[in-house]
């Protein structure tokens, strides 16, 4: 059920990405191998598993839907259920699949409504999803127009919760999810006319090499759009975690916005701006039955909410929107 068919054939006709097609696929199967993950062989599984139910209809364009309940009986619908808590933790989401709602960890369409005032129009546009998770994002990009979507995300039990969520949203559209980091892009690309790179920036032990590599994506006058965890400060200030943040232990650095602008200039982006900056809450990011592990009310102090549980400033997420020149 996870088949990149499609995606090859259809990067036959992007000049730019044509070049990609020697080694993607070998890429791929690397990803995606057993050998890497020994879960692997279950999560397959329970794709098999997910019951065919032609959804009535998809909705991409203010929720991510397909289907009713009208449309599947009750036997199917238990077993969808079962199949996709297989795939326990989701995380990035909601969906909603015949009536079925996936409470995921992360309202991830709040972060969506907050980015997408910021995007020139994806109508018709090549677009790249950096560290994509399940790939729900890459569903909202679809949604808004573009005309193929590629996620690139190294899990491959992300790559799973994406195919379950394409068997019924579309296994012909053209959005994929591939089980890669952004290291496995051939440099400078300079193929796609959007890239998001939305909470990764600070796993990253070099974020200056991330910069430089999200910028070799673009087309010139290609548009960047940047979410990541930011502190209070000034130009030049940047909380460097010596230990955990919030519980994280892949936490590097938390640079204020104005440094931030300024590392995207560094690094070669044009008219970097900061567009909005929200403090992430509980209703955001919460512990729910599609997501029994520890959440954000664990990660901070029970004391003072606006300290994490090792003191320091509580999650502050910043979005940002450069060009490449």
């Amino acid at each position: 059920m996870i088949d990149y068919t499609e995606l090859y054939a259809g990067l036959q006709h992007i000049p730019a990405l044509r070049p990609w097609l020697a080694e993607l696929p070998a890429q791929v199967a690397e990803g995606i191998s057993p050998h890497r993950w020994g879960d692997l062989p279950d999560w397959r599984a329970a794709l098999e598993a997910l019951p065919d139910l032609p959804p009535s209809h998809v909705e991409l364009v203010d929720r991510v839907a397909a289907g009713t309940a009208g449309d599947a009986t009750p036997d199917q619908l238990a077993e969808l259920e079962n199949q996709l808590r297989k795939l326990h933790p989701w995380r990035k989401g909601p969906w909603e699949l015949f009536d079925l709602f996936i409470d995921t960890e992360w309202r991830s369409d709040w972060k969506w409504e907050r980015v997408l005032p910021h995007l020139e129009p994806l109508h018709n546009r090549l677009v790249l999803d950096v560290g994509c998770g399940n790939g729900y994002h890459c569903w909202r990009q679809f949604g808004a127009g573009a005309r193929r979507v590629i996620g690139i995300d190294p899990s491959a039990k992300f790559v799973a919760q994406f195919y379950a969520m394409k068997k019924y949203l579309g296994m012909d559209k053209p959005v994929d999810v591939l089980p890669l980091g952004i290291e496995a892009l051939p440099a400078n690309l300079q193929a796609f006319d959007t890239t998001f790179s939305m909470g990764v920036l600070y796993h990253r032990r070099s974020p200056m090499d991330h910069l430089r590599e999200l910028r070799e994506t673009l087309r010139p006058g290609g548009q960047l759009i940047l979410e990541t965890l930011v502190i209070d400060g000034d130009l030049g200030d940047c909380l460097v975690p010596e230990g955990r943040y919030a519980k994280m232990r892949n936490v590097w650095f938390l640079p204020s916005c104005a440094t931030l602008e300024s590392w995207l200039r560094k690094c070669g982006f044009v008219d970097p701006c900061t567009v909005d900056l929200d403090i992430t809450g509980f209703g955001e990011q919460r512990r729910t039955d599609w997501m029994r592990f520890e959440s954000l009310a664990d990660f901070l102090d029970p004391e003072s909410p606006d300290k994490t549980a090792e003191g320091h400033p509580a999650p502050k997420r910043a979005v940002l929107v450069a060009k490449a020149p």
